[in-house]
């Protein structure tokens, strides 16, 4: 299952995306919850205008079964004090549905870096112990950086280390949640600013791609992936033409 946390720049949403479209998976259902913002619009990857109407909600799933691979699109922000009630749905979901992992795409404020994040890949990764054992030494080989702890108490104390993800939304829940259930989550994430995060979701959406090859490449390019049709609608129409 991948997945996009709401997160600064909606970098994982972006990212999410670009999968979608790319690999042209079907939509198979809907995500039912009460725990996001009611939203209805067009179709987001519409190609002509006879699918251009069909409508779509705020948690929406595709599949792509050659590649063994769903993905829960969120659209809309969280209704507040509704992250756990997500949570424990979303892991029930996943329990019954017999997914093997989980990835969460997100991102992270940049300008509350401490000084060790900031050197480096503005790229990171976590891995829940039982992924760790399958695929720790993978990332190794991919020279990929861990999400670095931070002092729980900076300039009092900095012996104490602990995960913070500024700007990561509902990030540090799933995933402290997926250590103590057992469930293999992946969290890929990039520091970034709010903005026109375009070239922060062909990053992150690059980055996922090292790891699971869901698209065959030799370099890592924005021009590799297919841009949705909605996206001439963000940050003034700035994309070229070319890209569509």
């Amino acid at each position: 299952l991948l997945q996009p946390a709401v997160s600064v720049g909606n970098v994982g949403q972006l990212a999410t995306d670009l999968v979608i479209s790319t690999l042209n998976m079907t939509k198979v259902g809907y995500f039912y919850t009460d725990c996001l913002v009611p939203m209805v619009g067009n179709n987001p990857y519409a190609t002509a205008e006879e699918n251009s109407m069909e409508l779509s909600i705020n948690a929406e799933v595709y599949s792509s079964p050659s590649k063994k691979l769903v993905v829960l699109q969120i659209r809309s922000p969280f209704i507040k004090n509704k992250y756990r009630p997500f949570c424990q749905t979303l892991f029930s979901w996943v329990k019954s549905s017999k997914c093997a992992r989980v990835v969460l795409l997100s991102s992270s404020h940049a300008y509350q870096r401490d000084d060790e994040q900031l050197l480096g890949t503005p790229l990171r990764y976590l891995l829940t112990p039982d992924l760790e054992k399958a695929v720790g030494g993978l990332m190794q080989e991919l020279n990929w950086k861990e999400m670095e702890k931070v002092a729980a108490y900076p300039g009092i104390n900095d012996t104490e280390k602990v995960l913070h993800i500024p700007g990561g939304g509902i990030t540090k829940l799933l995933f402290t949640e997926s250590c103590s259930k057992g469930i293999q989550m992946a969290v890929l994430l990039k520091f970034c600013s709010e903005g026109d995060n375009i070239p922060d979701a062909f990053a992150l959406v690059n980055y996922l791609n090292e790891w699971l090859q869901l698209i065959k490449s030799k370099v890592n390019t924005s021009s590799q992936w297919k841009i949705p049709s909605s996206w001439r609608l963000l940050f003034g129409n700035g994309l070229p033409p070319a890209l569509f």
